[in-house]
């Protein structure tokens, strides 16, 4: 083991006994709940922000003072110190270390990554998913059963993934299993140790996409013993499109084929013709270095710089706020919003006690039945085909979930 994979594995067992990655900057105080003076912008009653969470007040204006100074030189737009404490912030948040994470477009291109890194479908064998997991990803896992994979796709029982079924699926010779931690359709949350549990007996890696689980519940991942995770950042990170986060455990990057060599994963450039050099002109333009951290094998180009900034606000805040101070604020909200749909005759689907932001609801029609309705009584939610989702976030109250349930009439009557 080299230098730079002894100060990882010691970062990790830092994490796994307990301790905390690097803080962030303190703020003044912790947010109150609800807290609607941080996110001015929200009209009317808004219960969306598992689809789109709002923009705060203080990310605005810290990316208007970018734009502003683009390229100039005012303190605290140097990218390179913010990309860090970035990374530090959201690996403090999932319980991480920072070498650990690496800046990615969205989810899907960090899952695409890790599909590489782990050289599929080339390498066969079987990959274990199941139907909760993100619908964007289907067509992903549908063209490596086309390219040799044997893929396996598990169904739910009772609106949950049943462990058993992971027990039964994953066999040797299994490489991958790909799951959601909470399910973008009902808000199921894995048990993401018990999973890898499973798969690292069989000799299977896991993934896990935590779009909806990092920022909304508590997360570690160093705890899971998951291999991989992804997100993006404009749910529950409240940041903007076109950037995220990938994990990769210390442990697992030297075993993975490196399929990327961009600019941001280079440690060092030892330059071999001129300009830069006054030696002879030979056929290597320079000698390049790549870093063994996740930046090292997965970064590539240009990242979102102005998307940066934002999350250099959101993570703060919601390090500052804690996840369990939001699920306590959260869970009063959901109970009584399952209540009142289950007297409305509603079929909800998410699983009873969960402690993730989602509750969702089967409605063939829903857009067409409860569109019209919800927009005269001035209130959002996701609108689907056959189904509609509630998301609260922290600046919302009992009185938004009263006035959602005011403006929904029995089942029957629509």
């Amino acid at each position: 083991m080299n230098r730079g994979e002894d100060i990882l594995s010691v970062s990790r067992r830092a994490l796994l006994a307990g301790a905390a990655a690097l803080p962030v900057a303190a703020r003044a105080a912790a947010p109150r709940l609800p807290d609607r003076s941080t996110f001015p912008g929200v009209e009317g009653v808004f219960l969306d922000s598992g689809t789109t969470h709002p923009v705060s007040r203080a990310a605005r204006q810290a990316i208007d003072s970018y734009f502003a100074d683009r390229g100039g030189t005012r303190a605290g737009h140097h990218m390179d110190e913010t990309e860090t404490r970035v990374r530090t912030a959201f690996a403090r948040l999932v319980g991480a270390t920072p070498e650990e994470i690496a800046f990615v477009q969205s989810t899907t291109a960090g899952e695409h990554a890790v599909i590489d890194a782990l050289d599929l479908p080339r390498a066969g064998g079987r990959i274990v998913t199941d139907t909760l997991h993100f619908f964007g990803s289907f067509g992903l896992y549908e063209g490596l059963s086309k390219l040799g994979m044997d893929v396996v796709w598990l169904t739910p029982r009772n609106n949950r993934i049943p462990i058993d079924a992971y027990a039964r699926a994953i066999t040797p010779g299994t490489k991958l299993v790909s799951l959601s931690l909470v399910s973008t359709y009902n808000g199921f949350e894995q048990d993401l140790a018990k999973v890898c549990e499973i798969a690292h007996a069989k000799g299977a890696l896991v993934y896990a996409d935590i779009i909806h689980a990092a920022g909304a519940v508590p997360v570690n991942l160093a705890a899971t013993g998951v291999d991989f995770a992804a997100c993006a950042s404009y749910k529950w990170l409240m940041g903007d499109f076109g950037i995220g986060f990938l994990y990769a455990r210390a442990d697992r990057l030297p075993h993975l084929r490196r399929t990327r060599w961009g600019y941001y994963g280079v440690e060092d450039i030892n330059w071999q013709l001129p300009p830069y050099t006054d030696r002879p002109l030979g056929t290597q333009a320079a000698r390049v270095t790549q870093s063994n951290n996740a930046e090292g094998f997965f970064a590539t180009g240009t990242r979102s710089h102005a998307g940066i900034i934002h999350l250099d606000w959101s993570l703060a805040y919601l390090n500052d706020l804690g996840m369990d101070r939001l699920v306590a604020h959260r869970t009063p909200m959901l109970d009584r919003l399952r209540a009142g749909l289950l007297s409305r005759g509603y079929t909800v689907v998410t699983p009873e006690a969960s402690r993730t932001p989602l509750l969702t609801v089967a409605l063939p029609d829903a857009r067409k039945r409860l569109s019209d309705r919800l927009k005269a009584a001035d209130v959002r939610i996701m609108l689907a085909s056959n189904r509609f989702r509630i998301s609260p976030s922290v600046f919302n109250s009992m009185d938004d979930i009263d006035r959602l349930l005011a403006a929904l009439p029995p089942s029957g009557e629509i």
